[in-house]
């Protein structure tokens, strides 16, 4: 007779019950002072940058396109898409959409020599076809600006809202429960935690508050239990759980990614080799 009553839950890389990550929009001049700040605590972000507005350095202070490339070559970080003119998607036809993401990847892609394969929806504008045509030319995930105040994992990545914007009223309050609750507390819903917090760098500067990122950073950085990720780390972690192949009886599992996952089952933390077969303990 089958039993049915096992619970597995992802768990991040060693086991991790949290994970953390940032996105920051536009290539402009402040993203210089923030990935300097980012990298002396040990922290991954993710850089949505445009393609072809680097002559216009416009109000917020764009890089040009030899600082972008200085900056983002051979940082730690990811680059992801913007759109190639920062356009409204739901206010420009299909062709102008597909057009503005494919310039954009064609020229990250040929820029930076990697696959650029993340978004974020300029101004935040998206739509079921648009997140469809998105999927067709190769788009992984796209980040809203919709946020959820919670740490829960998107169920449709190409429509990925975030905890909060830096400048959230209650950006203290979230990362405190962020940091003191575990889903270890949680009887049944152990679900692990994200923590995915956005803005503009400009923004800092526009307010002179560049002590909200590090207060940030001094809160929920530096910790055992959180993995320090950009968003396609999460994405294809993520990707790579969601694949994995169930026997019948729930006890046999097959990793089919190239990634190692951890899960936790029944309360035991298990590591699932990428493309082996794991017995879990009866």
């Amino acid at each position: 007779m089958l039993d049915m009553q096992h619970e597995t839950f992802l768990r991040f890389p060693e086991g991790r019950t949290k994970a953390f990550t940032l996105s920051y929009d536009d290539g402009v001049v402040a993203d210089k002072r923030l990935l300097k700040i980012l990298d002396s605590y040990g922290v991954k972000c993710t850089f949505n940058l445009n393609s072809g507005v680097f002559p216009d350095r416009g109000a917020h202070n764009r890089m040009s396109e030899e600082e972008s490339f200085d900056l983002f070559a051979n940082c730690r970080h990811e680059i992801a898409l913007h759109g190639h003119r920062h356009l409204y998607l739901t206010k420009v036809s299909s062709v102008q959409v597909a057009q503005e993401v494919v310039a954009n990847r064609q020229y990250l892609e040929s820029k930076y020599n990697r696959l650029v394969c993340g978004m974020a929806y300029a101004y935040g504008a998206t739509n079921d076809c648009i997140c469809k045509l998105l999927a067709e030319l190769g788009v992984h995930y796209a980040r809203t600006t919709v946020s959820t105040g919670e740490f829960s994992l998107p169920a449709d990545f190409l429509r990925w809202n975030p905890t909060c914007h830096h400048t959230d009223k209650n950006l203290h309050e979230i990362a405190s429960r962020f940091v003191h609750s575990s889903p270890l507390d949680e009887r049944k819903a152990r679900e692990s935690y994200l923590f995915y917090v956005w803005g503009h760098s400009y923004e800092f500067d526009d307010n002179n508050n560049w002590h909200v990122i590090t207060d940030l950073l001094d809160e929920v950085g530096g910790r055992n239990d959180v993995w320090y990720a950009t968003n396609g780390e999460i994405y294809d972690y993520v990707a790579a759980y969601r694949a994995l192949q169930w026997g019948v009886e729930d006890q046999l599992v097959y990793n089919p990614s190239c990634l190692t996952l951890w899960v936790e089952r029944d309360k035991k933390v298990y590591r699932l080799p990428a493309g082996e077969t794991v017995r879990f303990d009866i």
